[in-house]
């Protein structure tokens, strides 16, 4: 038997595997191709709270943080395989020597509980060439990594085509909104994509691969396109024409703001991106086609089968699931906050919980706000302006909801079919705020409860709700009048009486 290969070895000889960035896009992927594999399997989360609704009964998740050492200890232990997917696009600022530390902790704890194997993606740039900082630590973690005696098999992947994936929203955006683009030099640089099926099937088939030495693996799909070319051929996956007029200056600063303005992406993201755009990411060493049995699917293959799953509103995980899509998390250590400052509203129906509850798990993406959609996309531009995420996310599916879920620039931070929507706001703000509905009632009739919560920061925290209090009172009880009738509209009844409490 080769160093390579471990002929006919299945999930259960690859004994206990831990999956890191399971929340991502990839992760999620990942999480589900290995669950429905039998695998015996344990994930590593910040916020546990948010990853177990989506897990398998046999899957358990444990709660952790790369970059606090010891608590990683209790994840690895017993684990023989590892999978390292974390990456620090959506932070803001300096990120690489975050990156540095939590592979250094990642990799000193797995050789102490004695892993056997890593398996990390990062991403492919040529080593000659003066790299992105984001590629450039993408490569550097994949050697901090193996620096401790781990062995690691580290895949080095292009741009991702599937649907929900980062790249594919954008090109997306960009070819349905604009009927003419004006492009900057970036778009003709060549990549090579590659389709999230085929990149699942290189990380599983790293579990029947032995290696005893470091390896590097660069992954892409069939073909070496430009930008440009992939949206030509999206283009015409959708029966449409995709006009361009090149320009010869356009920095990565500029055109992520104009990412910002027409598509899901916001500045900070979208410059990372377009930072590593600017770098052609193409398979050098193409080792990989004889090391696995993966025939990778061309561009337009890899287009059509996402665009299957956008029509059907069908895809498994989206790059905004991640928490890093929000950015870097506000640090509220030491910070003194007032009295939380509350708008309770509530309003009676004659509708049955499970009928009054469906325009509430509707609510955002397209479906919008139920009252004055203009100004919370104003709110959402005002927020792009600094340096926020704004409503671009959208929402992950027009009716269902988990835990986790983002719907424009809140997340979902509890949720109880026919009964509670809590949402956490993830815009700027100068404090914290919740968005909260709760429906209780009988057969017969049901009260809906809408409450704004917000959690002031000092003098400015106050300021701003009460210069936005006027703006609430208009909202806010529309919003709640307007989920009501919404709610009438439900299901064939008799007109029924609403009453405002």
């Amino acid at each position: 038997m080769s160093e390579n290969h471990k002929a006919n070895e299945d999930l259960d000889e690859a004994g206990l595997i831990l999956l890191t960035g399971a929340t991502g896009y990839v992760g999620g992927r990942l999480l589900l191709a290995l669950e429905q594999r039998g695998a015996k399997l344990r994930c590593l989360a910040r916020r546990p709270e948010i990853l177990e609704p989506k897990l398998a009964e046999t899957t358990e998740v444990v709660a952790g943080d790369v970059l606090d050492r010891a608590s990683l200890d209790p994840a690895l232990e017993g684990v023989k395989v590892a999978y390292y997917l974390i990456h620090s696009m959506g932070a803001k600022g300096s990120f690489e020597e975050n990156d540095r530390q939590a592979a250094r902790n990642f990799a000193e704890a797995a050789r102490e509980a004695g892993v056997e194997r890593i398996i990390y993606l990062g991403g492919l740039g040529n080593e000659d060439e003066e790299l992105s900082a984001h590629l450039r630590s993408r490569q550097e973690v994949g050697q901090i990594l193996g620096a401790t005696g781990v062995p690691v098999l580290e895949f080095r992947a292009s741009i991702v085509i599937g649907s929900g994936s980062l790249s594919f929203e954008m090109i997306r955006s960009l070819v349905e909104r604009l009927p003419i683009m004006i492009t900057p030099k970036w778009v003709m640089r060549a990549a090579q994509p590659i389709a999230i099926e085929d990149l699942i099937a290189y990380l599983i088939g790293a579990l029947e691969m032995l290696f005893t030495q470091s390896r590097v693996f660069e992954i892409g799909g069939a073909d070496q396109v430009s930008y440009a070319e992939i949206m030509r051929v999206y283009a015409k996956c959708r029966g449409t024409r995709v006009r361009m007029i090149p320009v010869p200056v356009l920095t990565p600063y500029l055109s992520s703001l104009w990412l910002g303005l027409v598509t899901p992406l916001y500045a900070r993201i979208g410059r990372k991106l377009i930072q590593s755009i600017v770098h052609s990411t193409v398979v050098q060493d193409q080792s990989a086609l004889a090391a696995f049995d993966i025939q990778p699917m061309g561009i337009e293959a890899a287009i059509r089968r996402a665009l299957v799953n956008e029509d059907q509103e069908f895809a498994e995980t989206r790059w905004s699931d991640a928490l890093s899509s929000s950015g870097a998390l506000p640090a509220w250590v030491g910070v003194r906050f007032g009295s939380r400052l509350v708008d309770l509203r509530s309003i009676e129906v004659n509708q049955p919980p499970e009928i009054a509850f469906q325009p509430i798990q509707r609510i955002g993406g397209e479906t919008g706000w139920y009252a004055c959609n203009w100004l919370w996309h104003l709110r959402g531009a005002l927020d792009l302006l600094v340096g926020g995420i704004g409503v671009r996310r959208g929402r992950a599916h027009a009716e269902n909801l988990r835990v986790g879920d983002t719907v424009d620039f809140w997340r979902v931070e509890a949720y109880e079919p026919n009964h509670l929507l809590r949402l956490s706001a993830e815009m700027k703000l100068p404090g914290r705020a919740w968005l909260e509905f709760e429906v209780t009632g009988d057969e017969v009739s049901s009260t809906i409860t809408q409450t704004a919560i917000f959690d002031p920061i000092g003098l400015w925290g106050r300021i701003y709700w009460y210069a936005v209090c006027p703006l609430h009172h208009f909202v806010f009880s529309g919003m709640l009048k307007n989920i009501a009738v919404a709610s009438q509209k439900s299901e064939r009844r008799a007109p029924d009486a609403i009453s405002q409490g």
